[in-house]
C-alpha cells in the first residue's frame, strides 16, 4: 500500500509548480506575458537566444498541454509553451533587437516575461544616468512685475510725504476766528480766500481756497498736478478728500463742501482740543484703563 502512495506522490515532487494560465498584454512600448502557478514557483529559469528566438526553460514547472499563441506585435511574433521532461519550455519568436526580462511576483505565484526593444532600454538607462548626475534645478519666476509694483508704491508714498511736509511747513492760516468751535458756515462766517499759488519751488503746487475755522486750524484746498486735496491743517494735518474730477471751481463750491463736512470737521476739532487742552486728563484716563485691564 505504501508503495502505491509513494508512486502517486513522485510526479508532483518531480514537476513542482503547475502552470494554471498565461496572459499576453500587448503595449505600445512592450509585450508582457504573465504566467500563473498553483504554488509559489521556486524553480530555476534558464534563457538562451538566437537572432529570431528566445528560449526559456522553467525547471520544476509543468503544464498539461502545449500552447501556441500568434501575435501581430512589433515585439513578439508568436509564443509556444511545451511541457518537457522535468521542465517547461517557452519559445518566443521575436523581431530583431528585442530583449527579454523575466521577474517573479512578490509571492512567487506569478512570473512576468517582458519583451522590449534593446535600443529603447539603453536610451532610458542613459537618460536616467544623466538625470541622476545633473543637479536638480528649481523653477523660478521672473519678479520684474513685483519689483515694478514695489517701486511704484514707494514713489507714491514719497510724494504723499512730501505734500504733507510742505503743508505743515509752508502753509500758514491767514485768517483767524475769535470764537473757538463756534463756526457754523452761516452768512457771517469768514469767507474763503481766493486761490493762491504756492511760494515753494514746485510750480505745480498751489492753494486754491483757504478758510480759518478757529485759531489753530484751517481748511485748505490744495492743487497738485491734475488732482486737488482738501486738507485740515493745524495741530495735525489731516487729508479729508482727494478730487480728480468735479473739482470745486468757485468760492460757493468750496463753501458747499465745508457745509457738507461740518459735522465731520467738528469731530476732528473736538479730538484735537481734547489732546491740546487737557493732556493730564488723557494721561489719567490711560492710567485708569491700564489699571482696570490689569
Amino acid at each position: 500500500m505504501m508503495k502505491f502512495i509513494f508512486l502517486f506522490i513522485i510526479p508532483f515532487t518531480l514537476f513542482g509548480s503547475k502552470i494554471l494560465s498565461y496572459n499576453i498584454y500587448d503595449r505600445t512600448d512592450r509585450v508582457d506575458v504573465m504566467i500563473t502557478f498553483d504554488t509559489p514557483y521556486k524553480g530555476t529559469i534558464k534563457q538562451s537566444s538566437t537572432n529570431s528566438k528566445i528560449i526559456i526553460k522553467l525547471e520544476d514547472a509543468n503544464i498539461e498541454s502545449s500552447k501556441l499563441k500568434r501575435l501581430s506585435s512589433k515585439f513578439l511574433n508568436s509564443l509556444t509553451i511545451t511541457p518537457m521532461a522535468g521542465y517547461t519550455q517557452i519559445v518566443a519568436n521575436i523581431p530583431k533587437s528585442i530583449q527579454l526580462k523575466a521577474s517573479k511576483t512578490a509571492d512567487a505565484y506569478g512570473l512576468r516575461l517582458r519583451f522590449t526593444n534593446k535600443n529603447i532600454s539603453k536610451k532610458v538607462k542613459n537618460a536616467q544616468q544623466i538625470a541622476t548626475n545633473q543637479p536638480t534645478k528649481l523653477p523660478t519666476k521672473e519678479d520684474a512685475g513685483i519689483n515694478q509694483s514695489y517701486f511704484i508704491v514707494i514713489i507714491v508714498l514719497m510724494i504723499g510725504v512730501g505734500i504733507l511736509f510742505y503743508l505743515r511747513q509752508k502753509v500758514i492760516p491767514k485768517q483767524k476766528s475769535n470764537q473757538i468751535n463756534a463756526w457754523s458756515f452761516k452768512e457771517n462766517t469768514t469767507p474763503a480766500t481766493q486761490p493762491e499759488t504756492s511760494t515753494s519751488g514746485d510750480e505745480n503746487v498751489k492753494i486754491r481756497f483757504q478758510k480759518a475755522i478757529n485759531e489753530q486750524n484751517s481748511v485748505v484746498m490744495l492743487d497738485f498736478g491734475e488732482q486737488s486735496f482738501l486738507v485740515l491743517m493745524g495741530n495735525s494735518n489731516i487729508l479729508l478728500e482727494k478730487y480728480t474730477d468735479n473739482k470745486p471751481t468757485s468760492q460757493e463750491d468750496f463753501e458747499t463742501i465745508l457745509k457738507n463736512r461740518h459735522q465731520e470737521l467738528d469731530e476732528f476739532l473736538k479730538v484735537e482740543d481734547k489732546k491740546v487742552d487737557d493732556p493730564m486728563q488723557e494721561y489719567k484716563e490711560r492710567a485708569a484703563f491700564i489699571k482696570y485691564e490689569a
